[in-house]
């Protein structure tokens, strides 16, 4: 079976085809076939216009016809495009999202933050034990939060604080205020110790940075001497010493911002990164959407 996942973000959109190899009492095993990653910053106009310009329409469209192209070369079996802050936000997401339905039969699924960290939790679920941890992803427009007690979610919250708004300036003081009260009236003592767990493409770009074993545990200490070695260089030398995306080499030190700030408020002093992300929860909810559809058709 092969599936595609498609994570149209603020910051870039993301394409990727995985087949599944096997299965064991818990979660499908994917083997990665193809990703791209095209850095269409749909962020920088929403978040300071409330629209998605004509230049990045006609940029969107022609990705969409090239990812379209992909999913036939690759004769995928399911898939699905999912978009989350930025056209949520946008006065003419909703409208560009049926212009491409209209023109190229694909059907965007424009979804909430609710929805998108339940897609993301399916990809980090199997990397939890029962513990607390406090779930941290950071998006380009957005920034959700998920408090796992005793290996069960309890709370979940999105906040409108992520890299790019960070990285423009338009980051709202309330907003802030907001998530620091969230944290503090939910991360509770009687919970015990607090471990975060990071995804989103910057906190992945800071473990890698920071050439830990994978599955090793990043101390508060690690993240933020990265973080200081990254902000002292210039954007050019972040591109060629440390091979970043144009893209990435802005938003870390304001994603890393974000990062730092929610543990220091959960009093969190270690975190978890998976390396996992929305594109992995499409993956699995695909999955389990194929099994369900199995079973009906054997009754």
């Amino acid at each position: 079976m092969k599936l595609a996942a498609i994570d149209i973000g603020s910051n870039a959109i993301r394409f990727q085809v995985s087949t599944v190899l096997a299965t064991d009492k818990t979660q499908p095993v994917f083997k990665k076939l193809e990703y791209v990653r095209f850095p269409l910053r749909l962020g920088h106009d929403v978040f300071t216009t409330n629209r998605i310009s004509d230049t990045s329409i006609a940029k969107f469209k022609k990705l969409m016809k090239a990812y379209k192209l992909l999913l036939e070369l690759y004769e995928v079996d399911d898939y699905m495009f999912c978009a989350t802050s930025a056209m949520r936000e946008s006065d003419n997401g909703i409208d560009l999202a049926n212009e491409v339905k209209e023109e190229l039969g694909i059907t965007i699924h424009v979804i909430d933050g609710n929805r998108e960290a339940e897609l993301i939790n399916r990809a980090i679920s199997s990397y939890l034990a029962d513990s607390t941890y406090l779930h941290i992803d950071v998006g380009g427009g957005s920034t959700e939060l998920n408090l796992y007690a005793m290996g069960k979610k309890i709370k979940t919250r999105s906040f409108k604080i992520g890299s790019v708004r960070v990285l423009e300036q338009i980051d709202s003081p309330l907003m802030w205020k907001d998530m620091e009260n969230w944290i503090k009236e939910n991360v509770k003592k009687d919970y015990g110790k607090v471990t975060a767990v990071g995804t989103g493409g910057n906190i992945s770009k800071i473990f890698e940075l920071a050439k830990l074993k994978p599955g090793s545990i990043m101390s508060v200490k690690k993240v933020k001497q990265i973080r200081d070695m990254v902000n002292d260089l210039s954007i050019e030398e972040r591109i060629y010493k440390l091979q970043m995306n144009p893209d990435r080499a802005d938003v870390i030190i304001p994603a890393s911002t974000i990062y730092l700030q929610v543990m220091a408020w959960a009093h969190a002093s270690s975190i978890l990164v998976p390396e996992v992300g929305l594109k992995d929860g499409i993956m699995l909810h695909l999955y389990e959407q194929s099994l369900a559809q199995q079973k009906l058709d054997f009754q």
